[in-house]
């Protein structure tokens, strides 16, 4: 017998195990009793190491529970995990016999009511306005009256349909909508692509870069809306070159992206009151602007008369000018002949004084005949120089009066011209018009004359009928009138007959 077979000296008959043995009959125990189970915790420690997965703690006051999701099942998960988020994990227990521990593999994660939805949520919130995200001085003001709006929502609810007719109500806009899941894992991820996708279209291309973006969905729960809480959407809407417009749920409904956005509208129909003024009210402000316009230009321009008036009693009369130099001349003319008159009598004097000889005469003459001949020729330049300016200014004149005139002549032969184009549209749709309307005319006349005929008396004598009239003309409608008069006058359709009535009434009228 060798010493390994040898019976144990303790006496115990039981086998020892493996330490692999005794682990995996605690993996297959484990397995066995807890195959699927959900563990409501709170998330403490989270790690995400390269290989995607996600290792995590679940904790009460009392105990914590490792877990673990795989990468494929972690990429699935509908919330991600956050330390200190309340969470209810679904899953199933097993062992790793490497630590000797057991763990859970977390297949789905859902917060653990709307309290620790609304705790992520404020945590979240402080975070990203810690980041600057939410600051007043990161809004763009809205466009006054965009060309182009772009619309991030479901197209087949009835948000769309809301927003598409206030905006046709309200001023007719072109409208470009990016489909989105508006609801469930994938809404986030779309919704941020969405608002990528319209920031990414070229100015100029094919597709109109939109002025504007609206964001919209309709009411719903915290969980339904919990995609535009994500981090994702927010971030992209902060970074929005475009304004945007947050109209997600109700009025009372709040989300991040509200805080992020340019604008919150309460409603998706409200976001469209917000993007487009009315454009009958654009129409009612234009009007009273041209009216005020035209008060204020009338207004000016009689300021501006009146102040002519009053500059020109400011003016003196031109007559008070020329009076004073007029009584002046008046007064040198009248004082001149007396001056003249005594000067001739006081070089006939001087004349009569002296003794003049032909000889004497003769030269007196001839210096006199040449300081005349010199005067006349000095008097014939200077008056020739004026003459000559003067003709040259009326021939300077006439030309340019000429071509005034050929420019006028040649302005009112295009003028006509232009008028006779201008005028033989409308004479031509005049006489379009007058023949229309003398066509139409015609056949109410017509009309007229065909009832005439129809309701006339004269048809109901064609059928057979006549008319009794007395000798006065009247007409007669019964017998009895016919019987006291003494003559009858019967017409027909084709023609009239006297007649005498008869006392004998078995007798003949005629």
């Amino acid at each position: 017998m060798f010493e390994d077979d040898a019976p144990d000296s303790s006496g115990d008959n039981n086998p020892p195990l493996s330490v692999s043995e005794i682990s995996g009959a605690v993996k297959r125990v484990i397995e066995g009793e807890f195959g699927r189970v959900r563990v409501r915790g709170e998330i403490g420690r989270v790690s995400v190491p390269r290989s995607g997965h996600v290792y995590l703690d679940l904790k009460d006051d009392r105990a914590v529970i490792a877990a673990v999701s795989w990468k494929g099942q972690a990429a699935r998960l509908t919330q991600a995990p956050e330390e200190g988020l309340e969470v209810i994990a679904t899953g199933r227990l097993t062992t790793f016999p490497g630590q000797s521990k057991y763990q859970l593999i977390v297949e789905e994660l859902e917060p653990a009511g709307a309290g620790a939805l609304m705790a992520m949520l404020e945590k979240r919130r402080k975070a990203l306005a810690a980041e600057g995200l939410f600051d007043a001085d990161r809004k763009k003001p809205l466009p006054y009256l965009p060309r182009v709006i772009g619309v991030v929502t479901s197209p087949s609810g009835a948000v769309i349909r809301d927003i598409l007719h206030r905006l046709r109500d309200r001023f007719p806009t072109h409208v470009l909508i990016w489909p989105v899941a508006v609801q469930g894992a994938a809404s986030a991820g779309e919704v941020a692509a969405g608002i990528r996708g319209f920031n990414a279209l070229p100015p100029d291309g094919p597709i109109p870069r939109p002025d504007l973006i609206i964001v919209a969905r309709g009411g719903g729960s915290l969980e339904d809306l919990w995609g535009f809480n994500e981090e994702v959407v927010v971030r992209t809407a902060a970074e929005s070159a475009i304004p945007l417009i947050s109209a997600v749920g109700h009025e009372t409904d709040t989300t991040l992206i509200d805080f992020a956005a340019d604008r919150r509208a309460p409603t998706p129909t409200a976001a469209a009151e917000m993007a487009v003024p009315v454009r009958r009210e654009l129409g009612l402000q234009l009007q009273q602007a041209r009216l005020r316009m035209t008060q204020a230009m009338g207004q000016r321009q009689e300021r501006m008369a009146q102040r002519l008036v009053d500059l020109g009693r400011a003016l003196g009369r031109p007559q008070a000018l020329t009076e004073a130099a007029r009584q002046r001349l008046d007064y040198r003319g009248g004082a001149l002949e007396p001056a003249l008159r005594n000067l001739t009598h006081r070089r006939r004097d001087q004349l009569n004084g002296l003794r003049l000889t032909p000889v004497m005469l003769s030269r007196l003459t001839e210096r006199a005949g040449e300081r005349l001949a010199t005067t006349t020729q000095r008097l014939r330049q200077s008056a020739e120089a004026p003459n000559a300016r003067r003709r040259d200014r009326f021939t300077a004149l006439s030309q340019r009066l000429d071509n005034g005139r050929a420019r006028v002549l040649g302005d009112a032969r295009r003028d006509v011209a232009k008028g006779r184009e201008r005028l033989q549209p409308l004479t031509d749709r005049l006489s379009a018009a007058f023949k229309r309307s003398l066509a139409r005319r015609e056949e109410a006349l017509e009309r007229l004359d065909r009832m005439r005929i129809s309701l006339g008396y004269t048809q109901t004598l064609a059928r057979g009928f006549a008319v009794v009239r007395d000798d006065k003309g009247h007409v007669l409608t019964s017998a009895e009138a016919a019987g006291k008069s003494r003559k009858l006058l019967i017409e027909f359709g084709d023609g009239e007959l006297p007649a005498r009535p008869d006392s004998d009434p078995q007798g003949s009228l005629f």
